[in-house]
């Protein structure tokens, strides 16, 4: 049986200048009520280890440090029919309005894509030549199994991003 599933509310803000982009939240993100709340998706251990900030089990903090490094967070998918958590179970999907979303927040100078589904979706809704970069990031889902190690060599794009702000 597939169930019906939607995406969370952004999370962003007029200080945002970096959006990352994730498919759906999986099962257990959607019981928590959290974005990669599943104790194996590696994206927090990441993010907080890129952001050199202490890392921390309370999703408030979390986001708190996500917007002081202006950094927000959504999905590309608002809605779909899906087993389980895997992007590959997707059916039905509903796209969120990422550009509209973009367009009220001008200060956002790139988009990090977690992982393939999302990039593959974000590629059809805005298409190849959008104006922001769009990066494919790997996934920080334990289902994507290249080491922790080369998936935060990745990440620190994030940060030479950050970085690179005037």
């Amino acid at each position: 049986m597939q169930n019906r599933i939607s995406s969370f509310p952004p999370l962003i803000d007029d200080q945002s200048e970096i959006l990352i982009l994730g498919s759906i939240p999986g099962v257990k993100s959607l019981e928590m009520q959290q974005y990669y709340a599943h104790p194996q998706n590696k994206f927090w251990k990441i993010i907080l280890e890129l952001l050199n900030e202490e890392f921390t089990g309370d999703y408030s903090k979390r986001i708190e440090i996500l917007k002081k490094h202006h950094i927000g967070l959504w999905d590309v998918i608002d809605s779909c029919e899906r087993k389980g958590s895997l992007d590959s179970e997707i059916k039905n999907e509903e796209a969120n309005q990422i550009a509209e979303l973009l367009e009220g927040y001008p200060n956002v100078k790139a988009i990090f894509c977690n992982g393939g589904k999302s990039y593959k979706n974000l590629q059809k809704l805005l298409g190849k030549n959008y104006k922001l970069p769009i990066l494919l990031m790997p996934s920080t889902s334990p289902l994507h199994t290249i080491s922790f190690e080369k998936k935060f060599e990745e990440w620190k794009k994030v940060l030479e991003l950050l970085s690179g702000r005037g």
